[in-house]
């Protein structure tokens, strides 16, 4: 058992050790690895919640804390540094997260650990961490925008009816306990004919609930009831159904008390439940008396007509079901296998998760984005808009609706204190010493749950009259052209827009030049080339980090100025065509609370004709260090000036942007040329990429070579970008890959080679990502080795375990042979219960607070030190070692004072059994 505060510790653990009789050793690292170390503590050692434990290839690198963590929908990741060390699992008791220290290599150093949830870092108590916070002003919400002509949040003609259903549940790949088929359904009353069909998933959180005490466990323990989650949409729901709509809220508990193990955070087996209920509703529209009652009492479905709405890791999960609905994933893996007989016509996703970073470019969509999530509070799903420019034909709209002083749990109601059934909570956590001036209670920009929930069910209305019945009249409260519905009133709503008629876009992802500016890095650890450093007071959604250190092609511009008139030229490799467009509409980023930042718009084209086109004013969202407040506001500037100048659109060669303000800073996101409607999607066959996972033994002898496994399905040609990571440095190699349904395009070997000593596991991960012309599904996999030798027993024998003070009691231990790594054992103080025991003052007081962090004064017995361990480390290839205890001549006379050790267990606590380590000192006077 390694405990914290150590100078240095191995990534490795404690096993079995007997005195005087073999026993098993702890895997600790290769020598040739430098220490695993933190610089957590002033001593070196790991901070305080940190250990590991186990032994061999189930060595873990354990955090505990102080209080629990609720359970939500952004993963828990621990970080060395700004290195993804990876996603560990959630114990029963909600404060105890385990890494399997197979994911890290043992070469890597631990050093600065830290555990972050939604992109930040949480403090010892389980909470974003506010202690370098700064107070910062009252905000001040956005100004309030012009109605929209149309308000699709008001109710509908339609009474509706509520009822339940509860079918057989479901097995899903990777999940070892079937998954519940329950859903609750509002219809329209008197409805005629086919209605659309809405269907509601709710994300990650707790399973079940007995009073104040909430479980993750799946199926519910005794004495626990379900947390119905899956009834926190029925306003939303009923305000669909009035309008026409049928609705259906999916439950999704066996997904989340299972999915802490699925590489994917879920969203494949989401996918799979979506789809089982989808083909339950096919089959009822065709055989309405096999229906339930509640299915059968209302008007009939029209699978035609399919809208997916998923909050959090539901977003993902239906993110998932629409693009399976297109390019069917690998049967092995999916937990439906009927054919398709529904179209989906868009989706809603409310502050949705985006492991894979693999939004599907032809499904319309609305990503929800609330500004005080403190779940998911990356605001990550921005990727549903920024990650489909360029991918595919453009036609889809893929909205960002981003939602001031809104939290994470409120859409919900079932999440929400004061209207859940079981225990709930506001998710963006309240320091009452650092109330934060954008998200806390009572401000002036926080919103209401009633508030929230009411701007929610206006969204989803929007984006479903939209997407499904068709009505470009409601377009402009989604696709950033500065309206607002009446409906979601007092909230400040703002959106920008990717797709639709969108043309010609001026994309840094792309080929470009800049001058007077730079091109910046959306993900890179360097500061010169990130476009926010680490130091930026608060985070931007555009930014959101992936699998990797830095991406190929994910860039901004970036624009700083200290005096007005200086123009930044941003130039595309290839020239731009802006023939049809209206107005060029630009996505800039400005510093959060900032005011009145102009800036110039100017176009050149291929036959040096330059046009000015006019200024568009933008203004930053309330934020703080708290929130992702770094967003881009959609702006627009009529091409008339361009027309009237006689510039030929349909070959723009540069694009200029010239501060007004006297200082200031932004980023451009991309620009476009822009006119009204929404055109009709098509989605193309595209290929589609699924990495997968192979494990395999070392074995004793010889060199083999494994090949990573994927599956290229669909058809027609497209090009992803492959990353492999390096399991040593955290780094990473890139390649552009164009690939083909069938072919052997993406090839990554991994060579292993076998032996006989005992050494780690090892994994090797392979990330990938579209780039144009296809569709990921399982974007991570690779090759994991288990080591398939057993580890070497180890005897324990005194050396000198009598002894005057001043000398060091010793203890030798021996392995049966020697080890690919460094083998350790640890053991635990214990009460002496025969005569008086060995006190802090008589121990090496250096020692003791390296050790212990503790000091001698006042002085007291060894064994009231909460964290006191002797440990011993054989190195590799090396049969011994010693374990020692340094005492010291204290000049006082006293008695003859012993202590006592016991082998610890994988938990640190006395191993049954186990051995003891009995030491006598002597007095020197």
């Amino acid at each position: 058992m390694i405990r914290a505060r150590r100078i240095w510790v191995t990534a490795a653990t404690v096993l079995a050790v007997a005195g005087g009789s073999p026993g098993l050793a702890q895997a600790a690292q290769p020598s040739d690895a430098r220490p695993i170390t933190t610089t957590a503590d002033s001593d070196g050692g790991l901070p305080p919640g940190w250990r590991i434990a186990g032994g061999g290839g189930d060595r873990q690198l354990v955090w505990r804390s102080t209080k629990p963590v609720p359970m939500g929908d952004a993963r828990v990741d621990f970080y060395a540094g700004d290195r993804l060390l990876g996603h560990p699992a959630p114990g029963k008791d909600g404060r105890t997260f385990r890494l399997d220290l197979q994911q890290a290599d043992p070469k890597a150093d631990l050093t600065d650990l830290q555990v972050r949830s939604g992109g930040r870092e949480l403090n010892a108590a389980g909470r974003v961490d506010t202690s370098n916070g700064k107070r910062s002003a009252a905000a001040t919400p956005p100004a309030r925008l012009p109605a929209n002509s149309v308000d699709p949040g008001k109710p509908g003609s339609y009474r509706t009816s509520t009822g339940e259903y509860d079918l057989d549940p479901v097995t899903l790949p990777g999940f070892p306990e079937p998954v519940e088929m329950k859903a609750v359904v509002v219809a329209p009353k008197g409805a005629t004919g086919k209605r659309p069909l809405a269907l509601f998933l709710h994300g990650r959180h707790p399973t079940c609930y007995a009073g104040d005490d909430i479980e993750g466990d799946w199926p519910c323990p005794q004495g626990t009831k379900p947390i119905p989650s899956y009834r926190g949409y029925l306003a939303d729901q009923q305000l669909l159904a009035s309008q026409g709509y049928v609705t259906v809220s999916i439950s999704a508990n066996g997904i989340n008390g299972q999915d802490w193990a699925a590489e994917d955070g879920g969203a494949q087996a989401r996918s799979s439940l979506v789809r089982q209920h989808l083909a339950r509703w096919a089959d009822w529209a065709a055989n309405p008396a096999s229906a339930p009652a509640v299915v059968r009492n209302g008007p009939k479905a029209d699978l035609s007509r399919v809208l997916l709405v998923g909050h959090s890791r539901g977003g993902e999960g239906v993110n998932r079901a629409a693009m399976d609905s297109l390019y069917p994933p690998p049967a092995a893996q999916d937990g439906y296998h009927g054919p398709v007989r529904w179209h989906i016509r868009g989706t809603v996703l409310i502050g949705p998760t985006i492991f894979g970073q693999n939004p599907v470019a032809d499904v319309p969509s609305a990503t929800i984005l609330p500004g005080c999530d403190g779940d998911v509070s990356d605001l990550q799903g921005e990727v549903y808009v920024d990650g489909t420019r360029g991918v595919s034909r453009g036609a889809a709209l893929h909205s960002a609706v981003y939602v001031v002083g809104a939290d994470h749990n409120f859409f919900n109601s079932e999440w929400t204190p004061g209207q859940a059934e079981a225990p709930a909570w506001d998710d963006f956590f309240e320091d009452p010493d650092q109330r934060d001036a954008v998200c806390s209670p009572g401000t002036a920009t926080r919103l209401t749950a009633d508030q929230q929930h009411k701007a929610g069910s206006t969204y989803i209305a929007a984006a479903a009259r939209l997407f499904v019945a068709g009505d470009d009249r409601v377009r402009p409260l989604l696709d950033g052209s500065g309206k607002r519905a009446p409906s979601a009133d007092p909230a400040r709503v703002l959106t920008h827009a990717v797709g639709a008629k969108r043309a010609g876009g001026f994309l840094p992802d792309g080929k470009m030049s800049v001058t007077g500016g730079k091109l910046c890095a959306v993900v890179d650890p360097s500061p010169a080339k990130a476009c926010l450093g680490a130091d930026t007071n608060g985070s931007s959604p555009h930014f959101a980090q992936w699998d990797t250190t830095h991406e190929v092609g994910r860039r901004a511009v970036a624009l700083k100025w200290s005096a007005a008139g200086s123009a930044v030229k941003v130039r595309p490799g290839a020239p731009v065509s802006l023939g049809g467009a209206k107005d060029l509409s630009l996505r800039v980023i400005v510093p959060p609370n900032s005011t009145g930042t102009r800036l110039g718009v100017s176009l050149t084209d291929t036959h040096g004709k330059r046009a000015t086109l006019g200024d568009v004013k933008v203004d930053g969202l309330p934020g703080t260090e708290r929130t992702s407040s770094y967003w881009a506001r959609e702006v627009r500037v009529p091409l008339a000036a361009a027309t009237r100048a006689g510039l030929d659109l349909k070959h723009i060669k540069s694009l200029d942007l010239t501060p007004r303000s006297r200082s200031g800073q932004a980023w451009l996101m991309d620009a476009w040329g822009w006119r009204s409607g929404t055109p009709a999607v098509t989605a193309p066959a595209l290929p589609r990429v699924d990495l997968g996972r192979l494990t395999v033994k070392e074995g004793d002898s010889g060199v083999r070579t494994y090949k990573v496994p994927v599956q290229v399905s669909g058809r027609g040609s497209g090009q992803v970008r492959l990353y492999v990571l390096d399991p040593v440095t955290g780094g990473e190699k890139e390649q552009l890959v164009t690939v083909h349904p069938g072919g052997n395009d993406i090839n990554v070997s991994v060579k292993v080679a076998g032996n006989t000593r005992f050494s780690y596991g090892t994994q090797d991960d392979v990330v990938v990502k579209a780039v144009r012309g296809a569709v990921i599904g399982a974007h991570r996999g690779g090759v994991l080795v288990e080591d398939d030798d057993p580890m070497p027993s180890v005897t324990v024998t005194p050396v000198t375990d009598r002894v005057t003070e001043g000398q060091p009691l010793r203890w030798k231990m021996t392995l049966s042979e020697p080890a690919d790594v460094d083998l350790g054992v640890s053991f635990g103080i214990l009460p002496v219960t025969d005569g008086p025991e060995l006190s802090t003052k008589d121990v090496d007081p250096q020692w003791l607070a390296e050790n212990t962090g503790e000091e001698p004064d006042p002085e007291r017995p060894l064994s009231s030190l909460q964290y006191l361990s002797l440990f011993g480390y054989v190195p590799t290839g090396e049969l011994n070692a010693e374990v020692t205890l340094p005492t010291i001549t204290d000049h006082v006379t006293e008695p003859t004072e012993s202590v006592r050790f016991q082998q610890l267990n994988d938990n640190g606590e006395p191993q049954e059994g186990g051995a003891i380590l009995n030491g006598t000192v002597l007095d020197a006077s």
